[in-house]
């Protein structure tokens, strides 16, 4: 199976998430991965994972990885166990990772995003995760709420505010010439 750079970053995010916070299962995976990609975004233009998030009433959902989870293609099973644990009056989809994380793949700016996310929501859980992706004028909240998309995809563009736009886009423009001309 081949796998790709963004790939590979996403294998790797989930690892580090894994090993840096406790409570940590699908949802609270789902959530950390989200404020990653969109606070990427927002400062860059770009997202970290590749991922499309989705609004579902519980938050954000990638999909494409939700569909993953349940039947994990090698290159996941290979680098995580994803296994059902008993809670207190319900259950959680635990991931524990079989391989050593390697930030190679990262950024400086990546890396202290997911730093801070780790340190943030260390110890919250899955309930206080999905309550902190519903606040008020958030991505989420925009399209699901406001907007009444239910299911609806979460576009990146909403990770910025309106008076930002026009410098990220900038930004962005800029960074793509650069790798262009790299190339």
């Amino acid at each position: 199976m081949l796998i790709t750079h963004e790939r590979e970053k996403l294998i790797q995010a989930i690892n580090f998430f894994a090993r840096n916070t406790r409570k940590f299962g699908k949802i609270k995976l789902f959530k950390l991965l989200y404020f990653l990609d969109f606070e990427h975004y927002k400062l860059t233009g770009r997202n970290v994972t590749g991922l499309t998030y989705y609004a579902w009433p519980k938050g954000p959902v990638p999909v494409d990885l939700y569909n993953e989870i349940d039947n994990p293609p090698s290159d996941l099973s290979d680098a995580f166990q994803i296994e059902k644990r008993a809670l207190k009056e319900n259950w959680m989809l635990a991931i524990t990772p079989k391989v050593d994380f390697s930030g190679h793949h990262f950024t400086k700016r990546e890396m202290m995003i997911m730093k801070n996310l780790a340190e943030e929501y260390r110890d919250t859980d899955a309930e206080s995760m999905i309550e902190a992706t519903h606040l008020e004028n958030l991505p989420w909240d925009r399209v699901y709420n406001k907007e009444g998309k239910k299911q609806k995809e979460i576009p990146y563009s909403l990770a910025i505010r309106n008076d930002e736009r026009d410098y990220v886009m900038k930004i962005s423009e800029a960074r793509e010439e650069i790798m262009e001309k790299l190339r």
